[in-house]
């Protein structure tokens, strides 16, 4: 049967045809039935219209629950108005299942703990919204967790993974999300909420005839099972990985009329769920890598049974083209280079309860398997730091290829088919050929190989007709090729609306029909989500970019490079969601402190997209819906560095800034920290006057209300002594003087510009960026003797250098000197490392607490600066801190207050407080160790003034 041949009954496009809804009316009731949020605004329904999928759909509303008694209201009111539902979690679905409209329910934000974790029993209770992490996190205490571990583990949810029913790298040893489900509580369209689970022939006839809607629900269920059961017998695949369609298998007598696990998988087209009752596996303390080298991906397939039988608890596959794509955009190198020879790999680990024990088994493992033909290379990995680098290749995987310079972008569509582990090595070489007969070139294959599921990311063309229907023909033939081998068309990410089409070809039309008859039985009305799974939208419908994508080309300040426009740059962000992780990393403070979409980098670009679309969100340039988004950007660059498609939020957010306000004024805080450069000229002139004003209790306060600068804050004091005339030395001369002392002890000469420079950074944070560039064009005219000769230009503050590293070529994309300056820009620690990695220097043998600023972490890297912190000799510790919270001006603004306070706390204030009298604290950036001061009363220093310490005194 061919895609095209595939029709919607008619009845069925009643069912999913947007209804028509009083959306006045059925947003002024939800508010006044609701504890939580209702949220009816156009910049919320544009900021969940899609997921991580091709696909969108503006939503009716959306409804934040605090509990579950929100969540009945919400489902009841939804109900009187003939609302559809759908529950929402990480929003990282990749079928489109997690976009509808509908009345969107976000559990992510309060519905979200862990409500029980019964190590005894191996059981843990959860709220739907609850991150998959977060249960693991507690689960480890107990050497325990839960077995299904997707690579969006620390930001997707338990609610989620059972609505896909999703897997991770550790299926092969703890099975599909289906295999971890205990029960499930859960509430109906028409309001009645039961718990589910296995179900004995005793419980099940009890059930029955009680009779009521219960009763009602498990009869039908009964005779659908007994009706079709030899069909389901006959005609699900037998394989580890089997997805798509509803799970009616767990229906039959052999498995236990386990309700819960048939609907797991479900994407929310039959029931809310209210708790989720999942089942524990051990966590082997022991864990050991074996990397082996093939000739190729399809090669490596080939093995995949001689590494099964050695037992490994998890077992993926990653192809060179990955590799290339992830070196081409500079992510994660130093982990790329772990890899061994090949051009293809499989990635084994074996658990033990002690990492020798593990190693062990791994070391076995390899010499048994290098005795295989085609192995190329192999290696045993112990190293904890190592491991943990080489999972996070593998997990880089979906945005590592969706946009490479140079190539084609990349999308989901066929992204997770899955066959018989023993078939993966042809399965590979088929859809290898599919893909180059389409041309579709340059396409990475990895994935979960051990259990035969395969991930691609492929450059299918949405934008035009042709494109379109190039990608429906190969869809045809692809999924023949999976279904060729016994396979399945979905292997972990569900059906949502990119297979539900396909569904015919795999189950056949009777099955089609179980599926339609199971919907039937929960919903009835046919309002859980709609359109998704059965009587679903096609494959080329509601796409995010689609035919009739035709974004307007506004000019811009900035060059977009690679992007080419603003317009591209939006799309840019896929959905991934790495920015909604509450730990780890940089990116993304605001959305770690609020735990709102809105707040989040991948919300952020998404209402930009949507405001270049105009529908919803149709206040172009200056929509305040954007505008509050864009607020609480702190514009740290975290997204530049974390995010796997280096998404530039504070770029963006510049950009949209300097449209927002062109042709009116400012806010107070604008003038009077965004021109800080020339202020600070100005207090240079009588420094022991403006701070004794500023430190005065009446004239400060009444500063700070005209600046709107927080009562909280100190106003930073202006050095009484200023180095030079450049901004950070009107504050810190000292340091500056301290760069000078270790520069020219290790023979460097250090000259100084003559007349005054600013790299404009306080300017970008409140969009000036015509000033910004006139600013620079001076920079870059005075420095242009140094720049023509090649003299490194040292910087002290990262984020003054990012300019020069970033900003600058955007701002003068086809200028040769801000190349060169982009190229000559260092940071001290930089030309340390670089220029004088053979000299000595002082030792400070002390230990030390090392923050690095933002900009430094996330676009210059703290590679340099550990190296030289070694050679000092220092004990130290370089904080996973995030962002300080001061950001610049950020922490500085009134309305900003409470939220720099509140990323600060959360790993650096923290830490300042808890660090012994005698540590060493270290920032190098001015407002990280303004924060440090104000915030956590110690004293930082920047790393001059640390080994001008070791000049003074020898062995501090």
């Amino acid at each position: 049967m061919s895609l095209s041949a595939l029709s919607v009954p008619e009845r069925a496009r009643i069912r999913i045809d947007p209804p028509f809804v009083d959306r006045a009316k059925l947003e002024a009731d939800l508010h006044n039935a609701i504890v939580g949020e209702v949220r009816f605004d156009s910049a919320t329904r544009g900021l969940y219209s899609t997921d991580a999928s091709n696909y969108r759909q503006v939503p009716i509303g959306v409804v934040i629950p605090l509990g579950i008694a929100d969540v009945e209201r919400t489902v009841r009111i939804a109900r009187e108005h003939g609302a559809p539902v759908l529950s929402r979690g990480g929003g990282t679905s990749l079928a489109g299942q997690c976009c509808n409209a509908a009345v969107v329910m976000d559990h992510s934000r309060y519905f979200n703990h862990v409500l029980e974790l019964d190590p005894e029993r191996r059981l843990a209770r959860v709220e739907p919204g609850c991150v998959l992490d977060a249960l693991r996190n507690a689960a480890e205490e107990h050497h325990l967790t839960f077995g299904p571990d997707p690579a969006t583990h620390s930001h997707n949810t338990l609610g989620g993974m059972v609505g896909n029913n999703s897997c991770g790298v550790h299926s092969v040893s703890a099975g599909k999300t289906v295999d971890n489900i205990e029960a499930l509580e859960v509430l109906t369209y028409d309001g009645l909420r039961l718990r589910v689970g296995a179900t004995s022939d005793a419980e099940l006839a009890a059930i029955i005839a009680a009779g009521g809607r219960q009763g009602e629900i498990y009869r039908a269920m009964r005779e659908l099972r007994d009706r079709y059961a030899d069909l389901i017998r006959a005609r699900y695949p037998k394989i580890p990985r089997r997805v798509s369609g509803y799970n009616l298998d767990w229906l039959l007598p052999e498995n236990g009329f386990h309700v819960a696990r048939a609907l797991v998988g479900s994407e929310s087209t039959l029931v809310t769920i209210l708790e989720i009752t999942a089942r524990l596996v051990e966590s082997p303390p022991g864990r050991a890598l074996v990397v082996l080298g093939y000739g190729d991906i399809a090669e490596a397939g080939d093995h995949v049974m001689d590494v099964l039988a050695q037992k490994p608890i998890a077992l993926e596959g990653i192809d060179d083209l990955l590799i290339d794509d992830m070196k081409k955009q500079g992510i994660h190198p130093e982990d790329v280079a772990l890899m061994p020879d090949g051009r293809g790999w499989l990635v084994a680990e074996f658990g033990g309860q002690t990492d020798a024990e593990a190693a062990e088994r791994a070391r076995a493992a390899m010499d048994a398997l290098q005795r295989s033909a085609g192995v190329v290379s192999a290696k045993v990995v112990t190293d904890r730091t190592q491991q943990h680098q080489i999972w996070i290749v593998r997990e880089s995987g979906l945005g590592g290829s969706a946009r490479v310079p140079g190539q084609l972008d990349t999308y989901p569509g066929w992204e997770d088919s899955a066959v018989p582990p023993d078939k993966v090595g042809p399965y590979l070489r088929d859809l290898r050929r599919l893909m180059d007969a389409h041309g579709y070139i340059d396409c990475s294959l990895y994935g979960h190989l051990g259990d035969g599921c395969v991930h691609v990311s492929i450059s299918f063309d949405l934008k035009t007709v042709a494109g379109i229907a190039n990608y429906r023909s190969f869809l045809d033939e692809a999924s023949d090729a999976a279904l060729k081998y016994g396979g399945s068309l979905s292997g972990e990410h569900g059906d949502g609306q990119a297979r539900a089409d396909l569904l015919p070809k795999m189950f056949g039309p009777e099955l089609v029909e179980a599926f339609r008859e199971f919907k039937a039985i929960w919903d009835p009305e046919w309002k859980m989500n709609p359109g998704k799974i059965v009587d679903a939208y096609h494959v080329d419908q509601n796409l995010r970019i689609g035919p009739k994508y035709d974004p307007p080309n506004t000019p811009t300040h900035f060059d977009f490079g690679a992007d080419t426009s603003f317009a591209m740059a939006t799309t840019r962000c896929f959905g991934v969601g790495e920015c909604r992780r509450i730990e780890g990393g940089t990116m993304c403070p605001s959305y770690r402190v609020t735990r709102e979409e809105q707040h989040s980098t991948r919300g952020r670009a998404r209402l930009l997209f949507e405001m270049l679309e105009g529908d919803p969100v149709t206040g172009g340039w200056r929509d305040e819906g954007v505008h509050e988004a864009l607020d609480l950007c702190l514009a740290c660059k975290g997204c530049k560095g974390d995010c796997p498609l280096h998404v530039d939020m504070a770029s963006y957010k510049a950009e949209f800034l300097s449209h927002y306000y062109a042709g009116r004024l400012r806010p107070p805080s604008a003038y009077a920290m965004g021109l800080i450069y020339w202020w600070a000229r100005a207090a240079s002139h009588a420094p022991r006057l403006v701070n004794a004003l500023g430190s005065a209790p009446v004239l400060s306060g009444l500063a700070k209300r005209v600046a709107g600068v927080a009562p909280q804050r100190r106003l930073p004091r202006f050095a009484e002594r200023p180095f030079t005339r450049s901004f950070n030395n009107y504050f810190h001369a000292d340091t500056a003087r301290s760069a000078v002392r270790v520069l020219e002890s290790l023979g460097f000469e250090v000259e100084i510009p003559s007349r005054p420079l600013c790299c404009g950074r306080p300017l970008y944070d409140f969009g000036m960026l015509g000033l910004a560039r006139r600013v620079l064009r001076q920079t870059l005219d005075t420095l242009k003797p140094w720049i023509e000769a090649g003299v490194p230009i040292v910087g002290l503050e990262p984020s003054c250098l990012t300019v020069f590293r970033d900003e600058l070529g955007m701002l003068f994309p086809h200028d040769e000197d801000a190349k060169r300056l982009s190229a000559q820009a260092v940071l001290l620690s930089e030309l340390i490392d670089r220029e004088a990695a053979d000299r000595p220097l002082p030792q400070v043998r002390r230990k030390a607490i090392v923050h690095g600023h933002c900009h430094h972490k996330s676009v210059l890297g703290m590679e340099p600066e550990r190296r030289v912190l070694d050679r000092l000799g220092l004990d130290h510790e370089i904080l996973d801190s995030g962002c300080c919270g001061m950001a610049g001006s950020f922490g500085f603004e009134r309305q900003h207050y409470d939220v720099s306070i509140a990323v600060g706390e959360l790993v650096l204030l923290p830490a300042v407080r808890e660090a012994a009298a005698d540590t060493i604290l270290i920032a190098d950036g001015f407002s990280c160790r303004e924060q440090i001061a104000q915030s956590g009363g110690r004293t930082a220093m920047h790393l001059a003034d640390v080994i001008a310490m070791g000049l003074d005194s020898p062995g501090t």
